[in-house]
């Protein structure tokens, strides 16, 4: 029982640190990366697609991202939704193939980049802690119940207080990583 919730807090926990390293991986750094356009969805006979989906994303240089669209017709449409993205990119049409130059980082944009970076590991240490608590209502509910004793309950507790701090770790780790790859020139 103790172990299939200190299992279950540690996959949860795993997700939580997967999905902030997922997310801080769509925010650029000076490099071009195919991920950058992972969020975008185009428009496509009625239903919001994934840029994915209808074309391929490719990196021509360091600065340069190459997509090449699967059908011609909607070129205009997969140009449209990169430009009105977020991303701040300008999309150039060259024949079947959309070229999405980066433009260089200003220090004032990595600065801002850094907050955004380190709010989402905020959001990352949260929701790990979030996992912590459900883990130990779901061990104070069995003390509740007389399913174990407080001993068991005080050792699971803390348990998954280390189980959480090294979820934490890997966070922080993660968000230092990114902090200087966003530095570098």
């Amino acid at each position: 029982m103790i172990n299939d919730i200190k299992k279950d807090a540690e996959i949860r926990m795993e997700k939580c640190v997967e999905a902030f390293k997922n997310h801080i991986s769509k925010i650029r750094t000076g490099r071009a990366s195919p991920s950058l356009l992972d969020g975008i969805h185009v428009e496509y006979y009625g239903s919001s697609t994934p840029l994915r989906q209808l074309a391929n994303v490719t990196v021509e240089d360091t600065r340069t991202l190459a997509v090449s669209v699967f059908d011609r017709s909607i070129s205009s449409a997969v140009e449209k939704a990169i430009m009105s993205s977020d991303l701040g990119l300008n999309p150039m049409s060259a024949g079947t193939v959309i070229r999405v130059p980066l433009p260089p980082l200003t220090e004032e944009r990595r600065k801002d980049l850094i907050k955004i970076v380190r709010g989402e590991a905020e959001q990352g240490r949260v929701s790990v802690r979030n996992v912590r608590r459900d883990a130990n209502d779901k061990v104070k509910a069995l003390l509740k119940d007389k399913e174990i004793s407080e001993d068991e309950e005080r050792g699971c507790q803390e348990d998954v207080q280390k189980m959480t701090d090294i979820f934490i770790k890997k966070v922080d780790a993660a968000l230092s990583e990114k902090e200087a790859e966003l530095m570098d020139f």
